[in-house]
């Protein structure tokens, strides 16, 4: 009988092959067969990551550690390449190929017009994505873990920059790959002092509570893991777009719908969020650092729902929304409720996937347009797509009983245990969440059609291979929270934490948590339901009957449209200056002086040549001449030394 375990590889393998068939392949495979390669590759992989989580799920399951070979041998640093898996890595593993092979299935509609070559380009670096996400949360130690979040980092250039004949798509490929590049530098240093201060990068060792991490360091606050901790978190910042690293994931818009709605919702960008919650020791020992998290989140979830209120184009308005909601998790990760952020990564997942696949849908039937002031009335023509991007809303905005509101309710409680404060802002951003989402819902599908005669005769409803992926998503967002009901409504509801709970079972008893009365949570549910359905309501009503008129606005309404000049501020104190520093080292220090330098020499040798040369001309004057002189020089040398 087969052992999955020793079969995991796979699970990332099935799609390296993938991409490397399409990719070489690219002239000669008919794009039909792309797809189905494409396609088929992350769909086995899905099925072997639900024998995976079946058998993870059982009774007395414990963790495996599948070493393969020797990856780093020098004296003493030994780094295996090796992977592990249990509940955590189980469950990425049917998030990413789960929501990735439909992706999949939707892009081989929405590519369509691509011809052979950039449709196959296409698909092998989609297969690419996925399966360096995979060996990301499929490592067994922190090196393997890079090597994914590297490839990550290179597939997003290369699908965000896809249309590179765009020079502004390369543009926003280039922000993208520069601002990951900080943070990564950042997560690099961290993990060279985990090798410097405990000899192995290896999850197994650093977090064994007899010989690991715990049993070195007992005190929390350590210089050391607070050190780590912070150098760690900034590669988070910048692959999950937190303040101040966020400006490149708006701008990854650039790249194919589907791109987008596989970056924001099942890799990349929630990379951040496995690398902390696998890392939930070393956090958990670090409480600067935690709070340091919640911080950032918190602020992040705020400052992007703001931007969010104001943006027109679709695409934009739902990449503010994913660096809010990752707020939030980086909220629920600081304050210590591991499982209720990654709960909220899995239904982040669902309703995010679909909101970007039906705006693809939406921006395939209007010709391209992404304006939402230009569309209204869509509803009448895309039934499917507008009653799934309304559940897509619903869940968004936290209405009970879709999928959002059980995972941010859990991590706005578990912020109100550690802060009251923090909840009061947490809650302020989801009323902004349900006030933006409803301002889109209703621009986009309520109204009036505001947009051109061309575009009013060639409104239809998308075909079947996207909206399957639609239907799916949109069920996935209805009843995907289901499996974290909390306890006050339902004794042992919250399957998914208990499920979780042996990962996060060390960093449980070092966290001090304080607990929250059920009648206490009850009101508070009760309450931030009760408003954001007023918001829902509100922005609905305000905007169902929209007729394209632009009224006057405030500076502040302005400098939210504006993004707050955030991208401006960057290009003044950042951009401008590196550019003109690059331009002195090349017009100065290269050309003037290391080129000048090096030019010099080349031509000193030349002209010392051409003259030396002349000693041998030819000419027997010229000799007597030389002779004479030499006679001479030596007759002098000869008086001057007596």
């Amino acid at each position: 009988m087969m052992n999955i375990f020793d079969d995991a590889y796979l699970i990332p393998l099935l799609p390296f092959l993938g991409f490397l068939i399409n990719g070489l392949g690219r002239k000669v495979i008919p794009k039909k067969i792309t797809g189905i390669i494409g396609s088929g590759v992350i769909f086995i992989s899905f099925c072997l990551s639900i024998l995976v989580f079946v058998n993870v799920s059982k009774e007395g399951f414990v963790p495996q550690y599948i070493n393969y070979f020797s990856f780093i041998d020098i004296e003493k640093l030994h780094i295996p390449f090796e992977f592990q898996i249990d509940q955590l890595t189980s469950l990425f593993l049917l998030i990413i190929t789960g929501v990735g092979f439909l992706i999949h299935v939707y892009s081989t509609s929405y590519m369509k017009d691509e011809d052979n070559v950039g449709y196959a380009r296409y698909f092998s670096f989609l297969n690419l994505f996925v399966f360096s996400m995979l060996l990301l949360v499929m490592g067994g130690n922190y090196v393997i873990m890079f090597m994914g979040w590297e490839g990550v980092g290179l597939c997003s250039y290369l699908l965000i920059g896809f249309w590179f004949k765009n020079n502004s798509y390369n543009n926003a490929a280039k922000k993208a790959f520069i601002m990951n590049r900080i943070g990564d530098f950042g997560f690099i240093l961290g993990i060279f002092w985990l090798i410097n201060t405990f000899g192995t990068t290896s999850y197994q060792n650093l977090f064994n509570a007899q010989t690991g991490i715990l049993s070195v360091i007992t005190a929390k606050g350590s210089v050391v893991l607070t050190g780590i901790s912070l150098l760690l978190f900034v590669g988070a910042m910048g692959k999950s777009a937190q303040i101040p690293l966020y400006t490149w994931l708006p701008d990854a818009m650039a790249g194919p719908t589907p791109v987008s709605a596989l970056i924001h919702a099942a890799t990349m960008v929630t990379a951040g969020i496995y690398m902390i919650a696998r890392s939930n020791i070393i956090y958990s020992m670090s409480p600067f650092t935690m709070m340091f998290v919640a911080i950032i989140g918190l602020s992040t979830a705020v400052f992007a729902a703001i931007i969010a209120l104001k943006q027109n184009d679709i695409k934009k308005v739902l990449a503010y929304s994913t660096v809010s909601q990752l707020g939030y998790m980086f909220l629920g990760l600081g304050v210590g409720a591991y499982s209720a952020a990654v709960f909220h990564v899995m239904t982040h997942a669902f309703f995010k996937a679909l909101l970007f696949l039906g705006a693809g849908s939406v921006i395939h039937a209007m010709g391209g347009e992404q304006d939402i002031n230009k569309m209204g009335g869509l509803g009448k023509k895309m039934k499917i797509t507008y009653i799934t991007f309304f559940i897509a809303c619903l869940a968004i905005a936290g209405i009970p009983p879709f999928s959002g509101f059980f995972s941010k309710d859990e991590i706005l409680a578990a912020a109100f245990s550690v802060n009251p404060l923090l909840y009061i802002i947490g809650v302020g951003g989801a009323l902004l969440t349900a006030f933006y989402m409803f301002r889109l819902l209703a621009l986009t599908f309520a109204g009036k059609f505001r947009g051109t005669d061309e575009q009013m005769h060639h409104l239809h409803e998308s075909p079947s291979a996207i909206t399957f992926p639609l239907i799916c998503l949109s069920i996935l967002s209805a009843i995907g929270g289901l499996v974290g009901i909390p306890e006050i409504f339902m004794k042992n509801g919250n399957k998914l934490g208990d499920f979780l709970s042996p990962v996060f079972a060390d960093s449980n008893k070092i966290l001090v948590t304080n607990t929250t009365s059920s009648q206490t949570e009850i009101i508070l549910i009760a309450v931030s339901s009760l408003l954001i359905i007023i918001v829902c309501i509100w922005a609905w009503n305000k905007y169902k009957n929209y007729d394209g008129s632009i009224k006057e606005e405030s500076a502040f309404a302005k400098a939210i449209q504006n993004k707050f000049y955030v991208d401006e501020f960057y290009d003044i104190i950042i951009v401008k200056p590196f550019k003109a520093l690059s331009r002195f080292l090349s017009n100065v220090v290269e050309k003037s002086g290391i080129d000048a330098l090096v030019n010099g020499v080349g031509k000193g040798i030349n002209y010392s040549g051409r003259q030396i040369r002349l000693l041998q001309s030819g000419y027997v004057g010229s000799y007597i001449l030389l002779m004479v002189a030499g006679l001479l020089l030596l007759l002098i040398i000869q008086l001057f030394t007596k």
